[in-house]
């Protein structure tokens, strides 16, 4: 019986019997599941076709070169979303524009998601995020790193404020997961609006050139807001971003190669802040004295000189990996292996504005030691340095909160810290480069090192002014005063006479030095106060 106008009406059953649906055999629904499968890692050959026009990969190609082969385990690949209206219900694809899962990468467990542009232009919405969340949620609860592939049209304008709630989960679960496992943001492609933040937030960002953009408005926004006219790359590129922003650390020509640099990258970093980095055999001796680094560094203080050749020298067969190298160059920060174990350098580069610290080199070299503190990665710090940049742009700019970033992350560390003295270290910087004032654990010096308030030169013409005026021959009498100064307050051995320095060592024994303490300092254990967070300075 069955109602009809509020009328319940008797049907008649059919005057046929009516044959039950067959039962599908298991190898028959398997085979059905290997088919959809297959389907949905295909996805649409025309979207993919003018993925790969735009000298593009698709996301399962670059999962492909991510993860050491086969190894890739994929998590709600048949997801689809909910929503109804605007014609999204007839536009239900698989995986709904976002391919989670983990894999191994050189036998290491690493999770990742990564956008689809193929599908939905790859904009988020609300099943998308949920994909995210859970993905992130996996690698934080399996103590793993996390690659975000990136390459997203932000959120789907059709769902509304539910896209822009699933951006608030990825931010939240950044922020949760900082510090406790590597996070690592890969754009292949467009980043925009809210979408930029999320790599914000994270440890490292890679990019493509040409095929890679990241900007909070576009290019028609900015030049209707502000009359400035600008293509997408000029706004946000990757070139833009590693030299001028800061935003990104890295770009390169080609996603392969982005891509196997960031498998490098994650060899050297440990799954999480409860483990050390991984640690390798080392066929480069302990104990190989580095005799070229006496010609490397000009004992002429006002000559130049390159850091990188320096750090070449006494790391592990002189290769290292160099974070922001094309942005605040007075400064290196870089990943290497020193006796098989990863170190984190922090140096200063006399070839770019003399090594001098100011705004942009304070903030990465700030972030790069509370990153390695965070995992684990003790820091060598290579000083040469003449003071920080003097000048009303940068005294305008906050050099000084900015400069107090640096000094709060050196304080604040508690890994391993051993610095060298390689040549000038004057006033605040040299205090701010990780001196044993504020808490090194093992200061190094070599013979050229000339620690001091300022150079000779400078104090002499505050401190023997008046001598030097009222001399009948005041340039004589002033190269005279400097020696004098020079002697009794700058020379090599002052520091180490005070108990500033712990060692002034032959600088063709620099390598074995660290790498000796180190391993005294392996088991290294502080005690930090009670406390909720400290408040760095912003």
């Amino acid at each position: 019986m069955t109602v009809v106008d509020d009328k319940p009406v008797t049907v008649a059953p059919p005057p046929y019997p009516v044959a039950a649906p067959p039962v599908r055999s298991a190898a028959e629904l398997t085979a059905e599941l290997g088919r959809l499968r297959d389907k949905v890692a295909r996805g649409d050959q025309r979207a993919t076709d003018a993925q790969h026009a735009k000298g593009k990969l698709t996301p399962r190609e670059r999962i492909g070169l991510l993860f050491d082969e086969g190894t890739f385990t994929e998590v709600e690949g048949l997801r689809k979303h909910r929503y109804h209206g605007f014609g999204m219900e007839r536009k239900r694809p698989h995986s709904d524009g976002v391919i989670t899962g983990w894999g191994q990468v050189d036998g290491r467990t690493v999770f990742v998601y990564a956008h689809d542009f193929r599908i939905f232009g790859g904009a988020l919405g609300e099943a998308h995020a949920a994909k995210i969340h859970k993905i992130m949620d996996m690698a934080a609860a399996a103590g793993a790193p996390i690659v975000g592939l990136c390459d997203g049209a932000g959120a789907r304008i059709q769902e509304g404020v539910t896209a822009l709630a699933g951006y608030g989960g990825i931010f939240q679960r950044n922020v949760r997961n900082s510090g406790v496992i590597p996070q690592i943001s890969v754009i292949m492609g467009p980043c925009a609006g809210g979408a930029a933040y999320s790599p914000a937030l994270t440890d490292f960002v890679f990019m493509v050139r040409e095929t890679s953009q990241m900007f909070i408005t576009g290019p028609d926004v900015v030049q209707a807001a502000t009359g400035e006219s600008v293509t997408q790359n000029g706004l946000g590129g990757a070139d833009v971003h590693t030299e001028i922003s800061g935003v990104a650390g890295f770009a390169y020509d080609d996603e392969a190669e982005c891509l196997q640099d960031v498998r490098y990258l994650l060899s050297l970093l440990p799954s999480n802040n409860r483990e050390l980095p991984p640690a390798l055999p080392s066929t480069d001796p302990a104990d190989r004295r580095g005799e070229a680094l006496t010609s490397l560094v000009p004992a002429d203080r006002g000559r130049l000189y390159d850091m990188a050749a320096v750090i070449e020298e006494i790391v592990d067969d002189g290769e290292f990996f160099q974070v922001h190298e094309r942005w605040a160059g007075n400064v290196i920060c870089a990943l290497a292996r020193m006796g098989g174990q990863v170190v984190g350098i922090v140096a200063n580069q006399p070839s770019a504005l003399a090594g001098v610290l100011d705004i942009t080199s304070s903030e990465k070299a700030a972030r790069f030691i509370q990153f390695c503190d965070a995992f684990n990665i003790p820091l060598v710090t290579l000083v040469d340095v003449p003071g920080f940049l003097p000048g009303v742009a940068q005294e305008h700019g906050g050099v000084i909160r900015h400069g107090a970033k640096l000094l709060y992350a050196y304080c604040n560390a508690t890994v391993p810290r051993i610095s060298v003295v390689l040549r000038k270290a004057y006033g605040g910087a040299y205090i701010v480069m990780d001196s044993s004032s504020i808490g090194a654990d093992l200061a190094l010096a070599w013979p050229t090192n000339e620690i001091a308030v300022m150079g000779a030169e400078g104090a002499a013409n505050v401190i023997f002014r008046r001598e030097i005026a009222a001399s009948a021959d005041p340039e004589a009498t002033r190269a005279l005063l400097i020696e004098e100064y020079r002697e009794k307050l700058t020379h090599p051995y002052y520091a180490a006479e005070c108990g500033l320095v712990d060692d002034v060592i032959d600088p063709a024994e620099t390598r074995s030095k660290i790498i000796a303490g180190l391993t005294m300092l392996r088991a290294k254990h502080t005690e930090q106060p009670s406390r909720k967070h400290g408040n760095q300075p912003q």
